[in-house]
């Protein structure tokens, strides 16, 4: 086995029976089957990133307490600081990490199963610098409407993806191939976004390189919508063929003998896999890490035989719910509220000095994440 394939059978004869016996939901052709560590493994990661979403809406530059919290969120009433800071920064920032991470962490997994390949992420074979290209085209040629840059980056995710796959496709979809072409198509729009930077204007550039880092910093309740709406779409289709995907994982003529129609399922769920990533980079950048990582991380936490995509997107909610949070206390102590200043300017401060670019956190992590992987697998060949 090379460095770069998916282990998508088990390593060991019983590593299979090892897991708890598979729990089957719903009835019907609506029906679909996971093993019981893997319900617990996925049932677990949203329950991290519902008490990491908590714990962001208390802590920060200016604390606010429990009790505080439930009052600002559920009546709108005390403080009015507690107010503002709940309602109108933290929960639609902490809300838009749960929504991001999700939808990064089962597009991840789907591209990593149908190339069968653990290195075949949005943010690895280009979609992301795709998504990044087009929409600092918007921001250089139209001035970086919230709505124009998030369908700006949609176009060039799907534009790339579309090239990438043109390109990886030919004589049967690869997986190797498709991380070689991705790395190089990379590469190649970085070179093009280095260039439309330095040929627009100050202002222009800053507010580019800052979405280029991937941030939540200033995202409000119309990100959120439209993420919660794209979900709501493309998560139910994405289950629907989960069933479909663990069969491909066989290979296209096993698949084909259990009545999968493989062509068909591969272009519907790389479709689906660019609009999850799609609608995440649009609304919070390209943030790296969380897509190349929730599915392994999912695969080994639950010891399952393939990927799971309801795993996947828990545990890519989790991540990034614990990158926000990080992001967002790094340069806590940058701030403070003076009783003798006014609230306006209290918040001003906070927008401006508080909190880190999401983007730096998981780029970190991915690193180490990364070098630990290597080092886990020295000398086995595998790696």
């Amino acid at each position: 086995m090379t460095a770069t394939e998916v282990r998508t059978g088990p390593e060991k004869p019983g590593r299979a029976l090892a897991a708890a016996r598979p729990v089957r939901w719903g009835a019907g052709r609506i029906s679909f089957r996971m093993h019981r560590r893997t319900a617990l493994v996925s049932g677990g990661a949203l329950l991290l990133a519902a008490l990491l979403l908590l714990v962001s809406l208390c802590v920060g530059s200016y604390p606010v307490a429990l009790p505080d919290v439930a009052r600002a969120m559920f009546y709108g009433t005390g403080d009015r600081l507690a107010v503002h800071f709940v309602n109108q920064e933290r929960l639609p920032q902490a809300l838009l990490a749960v929504l991001a991470g999700c939808a990064l962490g089962m597009s991840g997994a789907i591209f990593q199963s149908v190339s069968r390949n653990a290195l075949a992420s949005p943010d690895v074979i280009g979609f992301n610098s795709g998504a990044a290209t087009g929409a600092i085209l918007v921001i250089v040629t139209f001035g970086g409407a919230a709505a124009s840059v998030a369908a700006g980056a949609i176009v060039g995710g799907l534009v790339t993806a579309l090239l990438v796959s043109a390109l990886a496709s030919r004589g049967g979809l690869h997986g190797i191939r498709l991380v070689l072409i991705g790395l190089g198509v990379t590469a190649m729009l970085g070179s093009v976004n280095s260039y439309l930077l330095t040929r627009s204007s100050l202002n222009d550039s800053q507010n580019a390189h800052i979405w280029l880092v991937g941030t939540l910093n200033g995202r409000g309740w119309s990100s959120v919508q439209i993420m919660a709406v794209a979900l709501l779409v493309l998560v139910p289709l994405a289950l629907l063929f989960g069933s479909r995907l663990r069969m491909m994982e066989l290979g296209d003529d096993l698949a084909t003998g259990l009545g999968v129609r493989v062509n068909a399922s591969r272009l519907a769920l790389t479709v689906l896999g660019i609009g999850l990533c799609g609608v995440a980079v649009a609304s919070a950048g390209p943030i790296p890490f969380i897509a190349l990582a929730a599915p392994q991380i999912a695969v080994m936490v639950s010891r399952s035989p393939g990927v799971s995509l309801v795993s996947a997107g828990a545990v890519g909610a989790g991540l990034l719910s614990a990158a926000h949070l990080a992001s967002s206390q790094f340069f806590a102590a940058l701030v403070w509220a003076d009783q003798q200043v006014g609230w306006i300017r209290i918040v001003e401060e906070s927008q401006r000095n508080n909190l880190l670019p999401v983007g730096v956190t998981t780029a970190v992590l991915g690193g180490v994440y990364l070098a630990w992987v290597l080092f886990r697998r020295r000398g086995t060949g595998t790696a």
